[in-house]
């Protein structure tokens, strides 16, 4: 199936989730969520590619984001974007739990947002975000931060189209002749 032919087929199913305690019980406001979703909808919209998105505020609870991450994959969703819990405190475990549910981990994206970052940044360099695939589901765990959630998505977005076509064996090499 060639590029446009795919993306005149192919509606996307993306899911945005806050992991917060505090936000789920409405605290305060989640701004990394929102942040995350008004990134994508102006992505998907300058392509012109047919997208639904559900964003939603759970607390920070393995199991629960585990069961989440798993349902994602099993009802063929697109792209899951979590934000929070990506640090080294007690109550931050989005990377395990990504770990175990991913089948190939790509970390270059979250490794290159680290250097870019930390070098001006040192404590971004503390952030523990990953990134991979689970059937036909890509998986990107951002930091909890504003701040953060805007560098991560700035270099996220470089990528994500090529990874979609990869992701369902669409060939956008060039041919050699």
């Amino acid at each position: 199936m060639d590029i446009n032919n795919f993306k005149n087929n192919k509606k996307l199913k993306i899911q945005v989730i806050t992991l917060s305690d505090r936000a789920s019980k409405g605290e305060y406001s989640d701004l990394s969520g929102p942040e995350i979703a008004d990134s994508v909808i102006k992505y998907f919209d300058n392509k012109n590619w047919q997208f639904d998105i559900e964003t939603e505020i759970i607390p920070d609870n393995a199991i629960l984001l585990e069961n989440k991450l798993l349902r994602a994959k099993n009802t063929k969703v697109d792209i899951v974007f979590t934000t929070g819990g990506t640090g080294i405190g007690p109550r931050d475990f989005t990377p395990e739990v990504m770990k175990k549910v991913i089948e190939k981990e790509i970390p270059g994206i979250m490794e290159n947002i680290r250097i870019k970052y930390g070098q001006n940044i040192p404590n971004a360099l503390l952030s523990r975000g990953t990134a991979g695939v689970t059937g036909e589901t890509q998986i990107y765990s951002l930091p909890g931060s504003l701040k953060a959630v805007k560098e991560y998505m700035t270099e996220i977005l470089k990528t994500l189209e090529h990874l979609i076509f990869m992701l369902h064996g669409v060939d956008v090499h060039q041919k050699h002749k």
